[in-house]
């Protein structure tokens, strides 16, 4: 997991026009994986997606489920070789999934604050190299509000929420107080996969789909569209959001969605699928913006610019779950315009995150 066997073709581009900004990189304070291992021994999760995911991870002697493990709590000399080892000169830090969502209430909460301060004091060790996105804790929404402005005053740059909490969904409105705190402060939501829900997870741990293979996408992309189809966005019009891995396949959807959405409406056969005031698409276009994260794969990034705008679409790498320095240089040679792919790897992430040009990265907060 080095970069020091790189083919000419797949080594990192020397000295681009342009910074190498990875706005989907995962970390968690060390001692989160033993809070995780006591939750599993008790079994006070209620959670298939969950106990099966770390408890793999957390007890498996594979050489991945070492490394990852390893790699998480990181945050100093062995994250900054790796980056540049890959070419990487700024990684955007968000606390891993599921983070504090599988804590009880009042666990969740201290935790999530332990977490962000903890995150701040890295990042100020190294202000030119990190950014961060704050964990809240949707089991308590007016808290994760209070969060949000705490973290926003401490530097953080937006926030992460890893899909459903308890099973449940950001549509529900007693999760709204953290959309109103996002829309208000200006602080970018990062909706991160999570395993699928216990209803509906079953088939996919039969065949070992449940994670980023597949289920992760299928979890956060119905997510997504459920925070659409309640209205979410035109409560929040000015309300921000993020999405990987090009998207979990919805601007691959984005004609079919706005299709059978109007026939929805027009049939009346959902309560739930009431009228918006603007089409599927539209918000997926004006609302969301989109992260390649584990999809180094250009004819995918492409059609995302496409389709939704070459604005809105900006580079990572999902380290250290999917840490493959070459796939840095594989996208240093894309066939695309010399601007839009220094958007791509640069100037969408400083502005949609507040990241200061690197000659101006003086501390956490700006």
């Amino acid at each position: 997991m080095t970069a020091s066997h790189d083919a000419p073709e797949t080594a990192p581009v020397a000295n681009p026009p342009y910074r190498r900004i990875a706005t989907e990189e995962a970390f968690c304070p060390p001692d989160m994986l033993d809070v995780y291992k006591r939750l599993i021994e008790a079994g006070k999760v209620d959670d298939p997606g969950f106990n099966t995911m770390f408890g793999f991870y957390l007890s498996s002697p594979s050489e991945r489920a070492r490394i990852i493990a390893s790699q998480l709590g990181d945050l100093g000399a062995q994250r900054l070789a790796h980056m540049d080892a890959a070419g990487v000169d700024h990684a955007v830090l968000a606390l891993t999934s599921p983070g504090v969502q599988v804590m009880e209430k009042a666990d969740a909460v201290a935790y999530a604050t332990y977490a962000n301060d903890w995150l701040v004091d890295n990042i100020r060790r190294h202000p030119d190299r990190y950014s961060g996105l704050a964990a809240v804790a949707p089991q308590d929404p007016a808290a994760a509000a209070k969060e949000i402005a705490r973290a926003k005053a401490l530097g953080l740059r937006g926030v992460i929420i890893n899909s459903h909490t308890g099973h449940e969904y950001l549509d529900d409105p007693k999760f709204w107080p953290i959309f109103e705190a996002a829309e208000q402060l200006e602080m970018p939501i990062y909706l991160h996969p999570y395993t699928p829900s216990k209803q509906m997870i079953q088939p996919f741990l039969e065949k070992g789909l449940d994670g980023a293979i597949f289920g992760f996408s299928v979890e956060t992309g119905l997510h997504m569209l459920r925070i659409i189809i309640a209205g979410v966005f035109d409560r929040f019009p000015k309300l921000q959001m993020i999405l990987g891995h090009t998207g979990e396949a919805l601007p691959f959807w984005l004609y079919r969605l706005d299709y059978m959405h109007r026939a929805g409406v027009v049939s009346k056969r959902y309560e739930a699928m009431q009228p918006l005031q603007r089409k599927v698409s539209d918000y997926l276009r004006e609302n969301v913006h989109y992260t390649n994260s584990g999809v180094a794969w250009a004819p995918s990034i492409r059609f995302v610019q496409d389709v939704i705008g070459v604005d809105r679409v900006m580079y990572a790498m999902d380290y250290p779950y999917q840490y493959v320095p070459g796939e840095v240089g594989i996208l240093d040679r894309m066939d695309m315009p010399a601007e839009v792919k220094k958007q791509f790897f640069q100037t969408n992430a400083e502005r949609l995150f507040r990241i200061a040009p690197a000659d101006a990265a003086t501390g956490a907060a700006a």
